[in-house]
């Protein structure tokens, strides 16, 4: 699959059939695999970070999460793509396969009440997906001890598949720096846990097709994430405007 470098970060040109099954082929060997569905908040904090983005592009598959991504993909590199990779809807896909294959599923990160939710729906909904494990977030860095021990039980469950849910970049964060650590697919889906647990409310589709998901979630949650908003979609649209003049020059 072609990738292609939109702001400092390689995104693939998937879709959510490729994409899935890249997924379960790495799971079902066990290979040790990073994946991040990487919208624009994502974007712009590894933009304003050099750091972060080098320990973000180590992920192996970085899929376009939002409209504007795809948007953006499609206008600079005519990357074709139909529609974007949505990290809930992916971790739907590959759920659906998983059930097929029986593989191992292991949770990690968000609250205790979220994961309990989460579980709940994917064992009635995929009962053929065996959950190996739950690990909420201590919403705190591991220390160096406990890392080794999260790592010991991830690798000693068997599972395929690690679900990350830590909030972005946390989660971006922890795939990249236990890439050759844990023996499984590690999915940075952060939303999805929220979304299919039923404790946060999902956009409109129509609103999701238009790139408004995130007015959405803003008249939700306005005190906490109108500064994000604020921020990172001007500087996505300042990038956007800027890039599209370069490119009418050259």
């Amino acid at each position: 699959m072609k990738k292609f470098t939109l702001f400092g970060i390689n995104y693939s040109a998937t879709d959510y059939v490729e994409s899935s099954k890249l997924i379960i082929e790495k799971a079902s060997s066990n290979s040790s695999f990073g994946v991040t569905a990487l919208a624009v908040h994502g974007l712009i904090e590894t933009y304003r970070n050099s750091s972060l983005r080098a320990l973000v592009n180590k992920i192996d598959l970085i899929v376009p999460d939002g409209q504007p991504i795809r948007w953006a993909l499609n206008s600079f590199f005519k990357a074709g793509l139909q529609d974007r990779v949505y990290g809930p809807t992916l971790t739907l896909k590959v759920l659906e396969s998983a059930n097929k294959l029986n593989l191992k599923i292991y949770l990690y990160g968000s609250t205790e009440v979220t994961c309990q939710k989460f579980s709940s729906f994917i064992l009635k909904n995929y009962p053929n997906v065996q959950l190996v494990g739950i690990h909420v977030d201590r919403f705190r860095e591991a220390t160096e001890a406990e890392d080794v021990e999260d790592i010991k039980k991830i690798n000693a469950s068997g599972a395929h598949i690690v679900m990350v849910g830590r909030g972005c970049p946390r989660q971006e964060i922890w795939v990249s720096n236990h890439l050759g650590k844990v023996n499984a697919v590690m999915m940075a889906v952060g939303a999805a846990f929220d979304f299919h647990a039923g404790t946060v409310k999902q956009a409109p589709k129509w609103m999701q097709d238009k790139g408004l998901e995130w007015f959405f979630r803003l008249i939700q949650e306005p005190k906490r994430l109108w500064k994000r908003y604020l921020l990172t979609n001007s500087i996505f649209i300042f990038l956007f405007i800027k890039h599209k003049i370069l490119i009418r020059r050259n």
